[in-house]
């Protein structure tokens, strides 16, 4: 109502800092009061996002939160982890980019942090950030908001009709990788806001006007998913006036050295709405008075 060019569906950053201590609270029998979460992040805005989330759920589930922020591009790790080493907290959470994945993870594997008590968010959960490491990154654990692996209709064509005939960008061996198939994600939600716009408007040259209908009027179903070709990719979600995030569902993947791959251990599940919908209705509101915008929808 106040952001009408905004959408980030299915999750957003504060759904993913929710997704993190779920999970953990999962592990722990729904009691984590006590319990200490670190927090290592790329020091810059992107880095900070999940801070105010995680301290509002501190707050709630009564945990501990210590802030370490990493500088870019976040080569030099050893004071973050030297505090990590003395002060044993029981989760660590990580919102990195880039090398800085990659070191944080070493750094952890230097001080033999157990990596299934290591959650990082979805772009801290490529095969890029834990390969480096080897085997001793076997455990870790990143956050997603789509589906795994390249057993889907869709990549059995792709290799078929692209990567056979020799079409592929590059060497074709890419599919069903993590950031593959974010990319492959975010194409089909863009595409089919795209076919939700043309049938809303009866057009095929659509204006960006009404690709934003589109994209506010998107509803995925598995129905939908299943005929794409990519069964159970993404969580279901519909799009609103009202809310352009969607129902905030993610899921928890694992690395697996040996096999060389992340894969779901988690279903999807929703983030704390409570918590979140109280701080979006803060932030949005004071967003719309400071900058004269009438709330609504039309």
């Amino acid at each position: 109502e106040v952001f009408r060019w905004v959408f980030n569906y299915p999750a957003n950053y504060w759904d993913g800092a929710s997704h993190a201590v779920t999970h953990i609270l999962n592990e722990n029998d729904g009691d984590i009061s006590g319990k200490k979460i670190a927090l290592v992040y790329h020091n810059s805005a992107y880095g900070k996002e999940p801070i105010r989330t995680l301290e509002e759920l501190a707050k709630k589930h009564g945990y501990e939160l210590t802030l370490l922020p990493v500088d870019h591009p976040g080569q030099e790790q050893k004071s973050q982890w030297l505090q990590i080493r003395r002060e044993s907290p029981d989760y660590v959470i990580m919102w990195g980019w880039g090398v800085m994945n990659q070191v944080a993870i070493q750094e952890a594997v230097n001080i033999r942090y157990p990596m299934e008590n290591f959650i990082g968010i979805w772009w801290s959960g490529s095969e890029n950030d834990v390969k480096p490491a080897g085997d001793r990154a076997n455990g870790y654990k990143a956050l997603t908001f789509h589906n795994l692996g390249s057993d889907y209709p869709v990549y059995d064509d792709i290799q078929e009709h692209v990567v056979d005939t020799g079409n592929a960008a590059g060497a074709g061996d890419n599919i069903g990788t993590v950031l593959y198939n974010r990319g492959m994600y975010a194409a089909m939600l863009a595409a089919e806001a795209i076919k939700t716009a043309q049938e809303m408007h009866g057009t095929a040259a659509i204006t960006p006007e009404q690709m934003r209908d589109g994209m506010e009027n998107l509803e995925m179903t598995e129905e939908k998913m299943a005929a794409l070709g990519l069964p159970n990719f993404g969580p279901e979600f519909k799009v609103t006036c009202e809310n352009h995030g969607g129902n905030g569902y993610g899921a928890v993947s694992q690395w697996d050295a040996e096999a060389g791959e992340f894969t779901l251990i988690t279903d999807y599940y929703q983030s704390d709405q409570e918590v979140l919908q109280a701080l979006i209705e803060e932030d949005s509101m004071a967003f719309a008075q400071e900058n004269g915008i009438e709330p609504g929808c039309d």
